[in-house]
């Protein structure tokens, strides 16, 4: 197996082949609405069932499931182009796909795959993944939702936030974590039980009214006493924190891929603006102050490019588990800190470029300027991305 550690790497002509066809897709199907559909936080179900249609949600997913037995890396394709032209949509593709579909089909029996994943790889159907909670984010292991094993029936009670996919008439199910019991050592058991929509005492929540992503589909979720068959356990009993680790890695490459999509989508934005906007007698684009931060926006994108599908590929090339497994850990916080952080700092750029005109709505560099901050956030923080590869390096840091 090659050593992808250090050695460079390109994409195939049948990644390229992709990102052409997604490219054209994002601008004919998304571009002419994302400004009134973000002004509206109106969420396109329409749109997502065409993105369902054209085959994303299955990229990664199993022939036999209706998906195309793609790569890892033709989802970051995906992702990143998507992100290009709007970040929510962008989003909705890596939580259907990461957060949705990758926990049933990594840890389902063959009887829960069956259920659920045909219509979830179709884009007929979206899946949340609740594990945060008010007191409970990066510090997983603080879950207070429980689940009770009663007459064969888990029986679970608690509240999730910040949940994606969670709320809308195509979400089926949401896969929650939950403490199901206690460990010897005193610690909480911590299971992931998947609740189907529509279980009584289940509910989303109104929408949250977010400072970006407006087009994406984000509740709350609370449950009372909802009974779900024991059969819907996923995966073994007391490994739904390890399950949410693994997710997680994943999920950090795919994040840094929409970082990308909006930093290419600056840089875009950007030097088209500087080569049309004219001050003192010539395009904006002359003057080395606007120049050079173009020049800075080039190496962000390169960089973040290079990071993120250098973890994509360790991960198609098996990397990510046995002996391998700790590398692509780091490599995959590396790229999302280093992606989501550039990206920010592109928004932050452009939006200085574009000047007054970049604090108006009317101009996309506004809407990435808000979508961008939440990059840092989610699927782990930059602050946690500095822990683990920090302890990485060897370092006792806690």
């Amino acid at each position: 197996m090659a050593d992808l550690s250090s050695s460079p790497f390109e994409l195939s002509p049948e990644h390229e082949a992709l990102r052409r066809t997604v490219r054209d897709f994002a601008e004919k199907e998304v571009a002419p609405h994302v400004a009134a559909w973000d002004r509206e936080h109106h969420f396109p179900v329409d749109l997502v069932r065409k993105v369902g249609e054209l085959g994303l949600f299955g990229l990664t997913a199993p022939e036999e499931y209706g998906g195309a037995g793609g790569d890892f890396t033709s989802l970051c394709v995906a992702i990143e182009e998507l992100g290009r032209v709007d970040q929510s949509i962008g989003i909705t593709l890596e939580a259907g796909v990461g957060l949705g579909i990758n926990p049933i089909l990594t840890f389902g029996t063959p009887e829960q795959r069956e259920q659920w994943l045909p219509e979830l790889v179709a884009g007929r159907a979206l899946a949340g993944f609740g594990l945060t909670e008010p007191g409970a984010g990066s510090d997983a292991g603080a879950t207070r939702t429980r689940a009770e094993l009663v007459d064969d029936e888990w029986v679970v009670n608690g509240a999730k936030q910040f949940i994606t996919n969670s709320g809308s008439e195509l979400t089926s199910l949401v896969t929650v974590t939950a403490r199901t019991g206690t460990r010897e050592d005193g610690s909480a058991e911590i299971s992931a039980i998947v609740v189907p929509a529509g279980t009584p005492g289940f509910v989303a929540e109104p929408a949250y009214d977010k400072l970006g992503w407006h087009i994406s589909d984000t509740h709350p979720l609370t449950f009372t006493d909802v009974r779900v068959p024991a059969d819907h356990l996923l995966g073994e009993r007391g490994r739904g924190y390890a399950q949410f680790l693994a997710t997680l890695d994943d999920g950090r490459v795919a994040i840094a891929a929409l970082a990308v999509g909006c930093i290419q989508a600056c840089l875009d934005l950007s030097v088209e603006y500087a080569g049309q906007r004219t001050t003192f007698g010539g395009p904006i684009g002359r003057k080395q102050g606007v120049a050079f931060q173009l020049a800075d926006l080039e190496v962000m994108l390169q960089a973040s490019r290079a990071l993120t599908y250098r973890a994509a590929a360790m991960k198609d090339a098996g990397r990510d588990t046995g002996r391998h497994r700790a590398e692509f850990k780091r490599a995959a916080s590396v790229a999302k800190l280093y992606a989501t952080e550039s990206a920010v700092s592109a928004t932050r750029i452009a939006t200085q470029v574009f000047g007054g005109y970049g604090f108006m709505e009317e101009y996309p560099v506004a809407r990435f300027y808000r979508d961008a901050k939440i990059l840092e956030i989610g699927e782990g923080t930059s602050e946690v991305q500095r822990m683990l590869i920090a302890r990485g390096l060897g370092l006792p840091v806690e």
